[in-house]
């Protein structure tokens, strides 16, 4: 999504290697990793915080192959995902950011463009999720509603 409204061509760099298991160093308990990660859930991280703090402080470089599923699917069994899928949710704090700023600066023309360019990914986005069943069917942007949904 980063790329989507300027015309950058791509982005050249490495992929992950392709491994199956974790290394032998790391940490391979799973009921410990699962409590680190619904206690850091029920704090306040995201998952993308969450998989950062178990990289750096708790030798786990990748839930994934400890657990065999992802952060946010281990949030969501155990009851602690919030409501909005995270890059939707960064996407909307955006926004209301952006809202701020335009009530104080109405003739900002560039941030009113980065606003409606920023509505636009979260229509995109919420059309996807619709779809895959992660937001249900009758759920619709709106602008006036936004600071709510964020709080």
């Amino acid at each position: 999504m980063a790329r989507m409204y300027s015309s950058n061509r791509g982005k050249s760099g490495s992929s992950k290697p392709f491994v199956t298991e974790a290394p032998e160093w790391s940490n391979k308990d799973v009921s410990e990793i699962t409590s680190l990660i619904v206690s850091y859930a029920k704090s306040g991280k995201s998952s993308a915080e969450i998989g950062t703090i178990l990289r750096d402080q708790h030798a786990v470089p990748n839930p994934r192959l400890v657990l065999g599923k992802r952060i946010t699917q281990v949030m969501a069994e155990e009851g602690v995902a919030g409501s909005y899928p995270e890059d939707i949710m960064n996407l909307m704090k955006q926004a209301v950011g952006l809202i701020d700023h335009m009530t104080s600066n109405p003739k900002d023309i560039h941030n009113r463009r980065a606003l409606e360019l920023t509505e636009a990914k979260i229509r995109k986005l919420a059309k996807y999720y619709k779809n895959n069943g992660r937001l249900e069917s009758g759920w619709q942007y709106k602008r006036d509603q936004l600071r709510l949904m964020v709080e």
